[in-house]
């Protein structure tokens, strides 16, 4: 199957089972089909237990499908090996998480700079990339700090430079404003939407929070590991613009 250009997930009736004891399954997602292009800012949106976070993991390579196809950047997720999985997300992915995944030993420099540690990029290349990701966030003044002497807010927008840091395709964020108040999650959220029209990276939510629904310009239903609805927003929430 050929995926079109300008397209970075293509799903074909995906169907996720967990085995549940010795003889039974539990089935997560349900034959999904969907396509994510290139530059989107959408969100798989839906109560726990939906299958919002199965999709992002196999999308993200973290998982394998039980049945149906999922290609991701050109490349059938089905089929990968382990090493190649990695691969995958080390050269061209970004993952944003709730619990923000920083080393508390490291610096936000280092925290950010380690993706590029993993590609064998050159010091100065490497230097020249992190304070840049770190000016898009506005955490240059806190280069030399560690996570623990940072607010939630500054701990995101960590997580979300060094995400970024590698100028990916794709970005997968699960639950990014669970663990923020309102103030730092409009910050955030604004702060993607600017890097998603800047640099036209592709980002996928999974999240049944209200102020991330807001800023989306695709939203997509889960209900009990179905589509339920796909809906495209022309004008979201006005609040990005201010």
């Amino acid at each position: 199957m050929d995926m079109k250009n300008d397209s970075i997930v293509k799903v074909n009736g995906l169907v996720k089972k967990f085995p549940i004891g010795s003889a039974g399954y539990f089935t997560a997602l349900k034959g999904i089909d969907l396509t994510i292009s290139e530059g989107e800012f959408t969100g798989l949106v839906g109560p726990s237990g939906s299958g919002k976070t199965t999709f992002l993991n196999i999308v993200g390579t973290l998982d394998k499908p039980t049945h149906g196809q999922v290609r991701v950047l050109n490349k059938n997720v089905e089929n990968l090996i382990p090493a190649q999985a990695a691969q995958l997300r080390k050269e061209e992915m970004g993952f944003i998480f709730q619990s923000f995944n920083l080393l508390p030993v490291y610096t936000v420099f280092e925290n950010v700079e380690f993706p590029l540690l993993l590609l064998n990029i050159h010091s100065d290349e490497r230097k020249k990339r992190v304070m840049e990701s770190l000016e898009w966030l506005g955490l240059t003044s806190k280069v030399n700090s560690r996570p623990a002497q940072l607010s939630g807010g500054e701990c995101q927008r960590v997580a979300i430079a060094r995400a970024m840091v590698k100028r990916p395709k794709l970005v997968l964020a699960d639950e990014p404003t669970a663990n923020l108040d309102a103030e730092n999650s409009h910050n955030i959220l604004k702060t993607m939407v600017k890097l998603n029209k800047e640099l036209n990276t592709c980002f996928v939510f999974a999240t049944h929070d209200e102020k991330v629904i807001g800023y989306l310009r695709r939203i997509i239903h889960l209900e009990d590991g179905s589509i339920a609805q796909d809906t495209r927003v022309q004008n979201p929430d006005s609040q990005q613009e201010k």
